[in-house]
C-alpha cells in the first residue's frame, strides 16, 4: 500500500481565519485517506482558535519533525517556544511575525523534500514584511526559495483556470512590466503546467488584451498590436496553442472562457476579479512553474470574520486535494518518461 503524501500546511496570520479553515478541513476524517497533514505552527495557538470556534473533539499530534508524522492524524510541529498573544481580527506585528516563522519552516521542509507539497493559509502582505520577507506575497517568496527565475500565479477551478502576466504590483506599473518576453514566458509556464500537472494534452489558452476592447485597433492603446499579438505569435511558434487578444469584459460576460483550457490575463484584477466572481470559496491558487508544489485557498485573511465560525473551509480543502493531484500527476508523468527512455534504450540495444 502506498504511503499517503505528506502535505505541509503553514498557518498564515495568527489573528486571521487561517487556523479556522485548517481545523475545519482536518475535522473531516476522509482527508486522511489521501494525505498526512503536517501543520507548522504551535498547539497553544491552535487551541486558542479551536476554543474560539467551540470545537471540542479535535487535537493535533505534536511531532518534532516531518519524518515523525503519524498517519491518519493531524500533525503539528511547534515552531516556536514562547507564548503568543492572539487578537482575533486584528492586524498587528505579532500576526505577521509568527506567520513568517511558520512559512519559513514549512518552505524549508518543502525545498528539502521532507514534505511532498505545501498549502499556505493566508498572510497579511503588510504586517509580514521584515528583513527576512520583502516580497509582494507567497508566490514571489516561494519562487525565490525554490531558485526559479519565473513562476505563474495560476487560479484554478472546475470551470476556469486563470493566470496573470503581472501579479502583486501597483496598477501604474502594469504597462511598464508587460513585455513580449514576459508574456511568452508565462504562456510557456501555463502550457507546461496544463500538460504536466493537469494532463491536458494540447491545451488551448486564451490571452486577454490590456486595454478596453483589446485596444480597438489602436484607438485605445497600442500594447495589443505592439506587444501582445507578437507574443502570441511567438508562443505559437514554440508549440503553445494561444489565441487572442480578447477584450476581457465580453470574454467573461459571454462565457467564452468555457471554450479554453486556461486564460492568461495581463494583470491581477483583470484575472482575479472574474475568477473569484465565478469560483469564490471553490477556487485554488497554485504557483506553477516550480519544481515544488504549493497551493493556497483563493481567499484572504478574513480579519472581519476571524473567530466567529463563519469562514468556509471549502477552498482550503480543495487546495489540499489540488496539491495531492499535482504531485501524483507529476510523479506519474515522470514514471512514463522514464519507462519511455528505458524502452528506447532496450530497442537500441536489440538493434
Amino acid at each position: 500500500m502506498n504511503e499517503p503524501l505528506k502535505i505541509g500546511i503553514s498557518i498564515g496570520d495568527t489573528n486571521s481565519i487561517g487556523l479556522e479553515v485548517i481545523i475545519k478541513t482536518l475535522l473531516d476524517e476522509q482527508i486522511y485517506k489521501y494525505c498526512t497533514p503536517i501543520v507548522y505552527g504551535h498547539t497553544k495557538v491552535a487551541s486558542y482558535h479551536r476554543k474560539a470556534l467551540g470545537i471540542n473533539d479535535f487535537s493535533f499530534q505534536v511531532i518534532a519533525n516531518a519524518e515523525q508524522a503519524i498517519r491518519n492524524k493531524p500533525n503539528m510541529i511547534n515552531c516556536w517556544d514562547e507564548d503568543v498573544k492572539i487578537d482575533l481580527g486584528t492586524q498587528n506585528e505579532t500576526g505577521g511575525k509568527y506567520a513568517l516563522i511558520s512559512l519559513q519552516k514549512a518552505t524549508n521542509d518543502l525545498i528539502a523534500g521532507k514534505i511532498d507539497a505545501l498549502v499556505t493559509a493566508p498572510i497579511n502582505k503588510h504586517n509580514i514584511q521584515s528583513d527576512d520577507f520583502r516580497f509582494a506575497g507567497h508566490t514571489e517568496y516561494i519562487q525565490e526559495k525554490a531558485g526559479a527565475t519565473d513562476s505563474l500565479m495560476f487560479l484554478l477551478s472546475d470551470d476556469v483556470k486563470v493566470g496573470v502576466v503581472t501579479g502583486h504590483i501597483p496598477v501604474k506599473e502594469i504597462t511598464q512590466k508587460i513585455s513580449l518576453e514576459k508574456i511568452v514566458s508565462k504562456l510557456k509556464l501555463m502550457n507546461a503546467s496544463l500538460r504536466n500537472d493537469f494532463w491536458i494534452e494540447k491545451p488551448r489558452i486564451a490571452v486577454l488584451g490590456l486595454n478596453p476592447h483589446a485596444g480597438d485597433n489602436g484607438l485605445m492603446g497600442t500594447e495589443e498590436t505592439d506587444i501582445i499579438i507578437p507574443a502570441i505569435e511567438a508562443a505559437n511558434k514554440e508549440g503553445v496553442f494561444a489565441f487572442g487578444p480578447y477584450p476581457a469584459d465580453g470574454f467573461f460576460g459571454n462565457k467564452t472562457y468555457l471554450k479554453f483550457d486556461a486564460v492568461l490575463a495581463m494583470y491581477h484584477d483583470q484575472g482575479l476579479v472574474p475568477f473569484k466572481t465565478l469560483a469564490f470559496n471553490q477556487g485554488v491558487n497554485f504557483t506553477a512553474g516550480l519544481n515544488v508544489v504549493r497551493t493556497s485557498p483563493d481567499h484572504g485573511t478574513g480579519f472581519d470574520i476571524a473567530g466567529k465560525n463563519l469562514a468556509s473551509e471549502a477552498s482550503f480543502r480543495e487546495a489540499i486535494f489540488t496539491a495531492i493531484r499535482v504531485v501524483k500527476n507529476r510523479r506519474e508523468q515522470l514514471g512514463l518518461q522514464e519507462n519511455t527512455l528505458r524502452f528506447s534504450k532496450f530497442s537500441r540495444d536489440r538493434d
